[in-house]
Order: C-alpha cells, then sequence, then structure tokens
C-alpha cells in the first residue's frame, strides 16, 4: 500500500488526480457553502414577511383606535340616532 501511495505522489498521474481531487473538493465545499447562504437569505425573507403582516396589523388596529369612541355618552348618543 505504501508503494502504491508513493509511486502516485511522484508520478504524473498521481499530481493530475490530486489536482482534479483539489478542483473537486474546492466547487463541493463552494456548493454547500452557497446553499447554506441561501438558506438563511430564505429565513431572512421569511422573517421580514412576517414582521411586515404584524406590523400591518398593529397600523390597523392603532387606526381603529383613533376612530373609538371617547365616551360613554358618545356611544350612548349614536346609539341612539342609529348611527353606529
Amino acid at each position: 500500500m505504501g508503494r502504491v501511495l508513493s509511486w502516485l505522489a511522484g508520478s504524473r498521474l498521481g499530481g493530475a488526480i490530486a489536482k482534479w481531487a483539489a478542483i473537486a473538493l474546492t466547487v463541493g465545499l463552494f456548493l454547500a457553502a452557497f446553499r447554506r447562504s441561501a438558506e438563511r437569505a430564505g429565513r431572512l425573507a421569511e422573517r421580514l414577511e412576517q414582521m411586515e403582516r404584524i406590523n400591518a396589523a398593529q397600523r390597523r388596529m392603532l387606526e381603529a383606535t383613533t376612530r373609538r369612541f371617547r365616551s360613554r355618552d358618545e356611544l350612548a348618543r349614536r346609539l341612539r340616532a342609529g348611527r353606529f
């Protein structure tokens, strides 16, 4: 086994195999890192979408509070007038 490895390390074929193995390893690691960053970007986009929905709901709630009745008397007057 040691003879085969030493022969490959010192031959042209061994150098070519090592070069292509290094290239394949580099490409594989790049693709793995790219996939990981794409997953992270997807999670961040989903989180942003969720925050936008939450903010829109809170904005609607705040707008609804500006249209509420100021007092019980105002509510009673509007109910008697039929303008609820």
